[in-house]
């Protein structure tokens, strides 16, 4: 990703569902901020939406960070999601399309990664994991 600098942003914990709403507001409201088209921010949404769920089940709960960038001319949002949980063993396998360790459809992390500019993802096997998405307004 390029360099960014922060300019307004807010952490919080991913404990229940009611947090999960709380990052999606966030997400939306810093994406309004940004003037994200409506589709851009109805897909950045959706994929923080996914993460912070991934982060809730998966991970056991954990935090999200998410915050306005600017980058030259650009402005965007950036958030990033992290936790201590069991981490992800096989991270080629959880990043193919349909492949669930839940009953899920299997979209989450690969879906997450194709709606946004920017998907990183760091994870160690009983340390937990980190996924850094960000879109940026055209």
């Amino acid at each position: 990703m390029t360099t960014t600098s922060p300019t307004t942003g807010t952490r919080q914990p991913v404990r229940d569902d009611s947090d999960v709403v709380r990052v999606r507001q966030a997400v939306r409201r810093l994406a309004q901020q940004a003037r994200l088209s409506l589709v851009d921010q109805t897909k950045l949404v959706t994929a923080a939406s996914e993460l912070a769920r991934n982060t809730l089940v998966h991970g056991g709960g954990g935090e999200a960070e998410v915050e306005l960038v600017t980058s030259g001319l650009r402005t965007g949002v950036r958030a990033v999601f992290s936790d201590q949980g069991p981490g992800i063993a096989d991270l080629d396998l959880a990043l193919t399309d349909g492949w669930t360790s839940g009953g899920g459809l299997g979209l989450g992390l690969s879906g997450s990664r194709r709606l946004v500019e920017h998907f990183a993802i760091d994870t160690t096997p009983g340390v937990g994991t980190r996924v850094e998405i960000a879109a940026w307004a055209r």
